[in-house]
């Protein structure tokens, strides 16, 4: 694992996720569902990705979808495509998701969010593995390997009734838990220096040096944010720092 981790510019060593990585190596050549759970900033989509990019399916692009920006009114024609006519402003027919995603990957991100007559739908056609267009009476079969992910607890979801126990099984074949920054200190100087060297060379600064004082201050915080918040952070730094070195007035955090 860490080799794969030096080889492939996956930062990270702390156990619990040098542990997480491990297990989604194992899983990743199966088409075996997999459930991505973590905080906001985490990395769910990237670590659906790398999962992808180890799987049979690497040939074809991983299909994305943000299960919680889809409206109840919009979600069939989202997912299972329509033909044209069928609903006013279906100028032409178009495939769904689960369509476009035949044969490769399809990830379903905020799967937490997503309504209980919506989660209905679903689990019927993650069952039947087929589709029907809206306007079509036509069955098409889709063969898909489906990733989702949350920062939800789904199984809390589960027993007050607003989560299917019956989609969380078809989702939940194996799960898998990043854990946040805070959770991770030794991960927090790789990820500043990651970041300094990438923005120094997107904002044509040679060579950035972090002071002590402002190291000091990054791994202290507590990270609500995780490495996105980090990310923005360092980024920010970056761009207002004075001359090459970035001083603890240049990290804006809240403490």
């Amino acid at each position: 694992v860490d080799e794969y981790l030096k080889n492939h510019h996956i930062i990270g060593k702390s156990d619990a996720y040098v542990n997480c990585i491990r297990k989604a190596m194992m899983v990743a050549k199966t088409d075996a569902t997999v459930l991505i759970r973590g905080e906001n900033g985490t990395g769910k989509e990237m670590l659906a990705q790398e999962i992808h990019r180890l799987s049979t399916r690497k040939e074809h692009s991983m299909v994305t979808v943000d299960m919680g920006a889809i409206s109840e009114s919009l979600f069939e024609s989202e997912l299972f495509g329509h033909e044209r006519g069928s609903f006013t402003d279906a100028y032409e027919s178009r495939p769904g998701k689960f369509e476009a995603a035949s044969g490769s990957s399809l990830f379903m991100d905020e799967i937490g969010n997503l309504p209980l007559a919506m989660q209905a739908k679903l689990l019927t056609v993650l069952q039947n593995r087929k589709i029907t267009r809206i306007g079509s009476n036509k069955v098409i079969p889709v063969d898909i390997r489906l990733l989702s992910a949350t920062n939800k607890n789904i199984q809390d979801m589960v027993d007050s009734g607003t989560f299917r126990e019956d989609l969380l099984y078809r989702l939940n074949t194996i799960h898998l838990e990043i854990p946040p920054l805070r959770e991770r200190r030794e991960d927090i100087h790789l990820f500043i220096n990651y970041f300094m060297q990438r923005y120094a060379a997107k904002y044509e600064k040679k060579e950035i040096f972090l002071h002590e004082h402002a190291l000091e201050k990054l791994c202290s915080y507590h990270w609500p944010g995780n490495i996105r918040e980090l990310q923005h952070t360092i980024e920010k730094a970056v761009i207002l720092c004075e001359g090459d070195v970035i001083r603890s007035k240049d990290i804006f955090v809240k403490q």
